[in-house]
């Protein structure tokens, strides 16, 4: 797949299939993010893999999902996710606060184009129970938990539309969840604004 056919492709999916995603697959996913840019060259994050669904499911109750869909963005026991990679950062080699942020968003946008790449559906989450994530994951206090990536096959299907009246997203009679995304023109100034 082209990256920008990844780009174009890749939406927030919520609803997975209950099929195993290879841990070679996964691996790759994390390949890709180590590979990301990072400011100084420090490299101060680490991820924790969990494909184990004792440890996936104990790890997806400190999760917050989609406050937009009004209860209906956490998917049921049948459609959670498969995988989970756990964003770390290592303060000994956080040298520069704002930088390492940088370094997490082009990391983990490298993890979620590659899953859209391998035709898994992926979730990156910011509203999470971090200190019982990093109780549960025995993360160490050298460490912080930062983000989390939900993964598996896609169980539903998200489109974009043109932004108009809101920037919230829904779902249709169908369970499609339809994204406003602002449009090129309303964002794109051309040598001067």
């Amino acid at each position: 797949m082209l990256v920008f056919k990844a780009i174009m492709k890749r939406r927030s999916i919520r609803r997975y299939k209950q099929m195993p995603v290879a841990l070679s697959v996964l691996k790759k996913l994390v390949d890709a993010a180590r590979l990301a840019p990072s400011a100084g060259n420090f490299q101060p994050i680490e991820y924790i893999l969990l494909n184990k669904k004792s440890v996936v499911n104990q790890i997806f109750e400190h999760l917050r999902w989609a406050v937009y869909l009004k209860g209906k963005g956490t998917p049921s026991k049948d459609q959670r996710p498969v995988a989970i990679i756990v964003i770390l950062i290592n303060k000994k080699r956080a040298k520069f606060p704002f930088y390492t942020q940088v370094d997490m968003g082009a990391a983990i946008e490298n993890i979620l184009l590659a899953a859209t790449e391998k035709g898994l559906g992926s979730c990156w989450f910011g509203s999470i129970d971090r200190p019982k994530i990093a109780r549960d994951l025995s993360v160490p206090k050298s460490h912080s938990v930062e983000y989390v990536v939900a993964l598996g096959y896609p169980d539903e299907k998200s489109v974009v539309f043109p932004m108009k009246k809101t920037h919230k997203y829904h779902k249709d009679e169908k369970n499609v969840i339809h994204v406003p995304k602002r449009t090129l023109k309303s964002i794109l100034h051309l040598n001067k604004y």
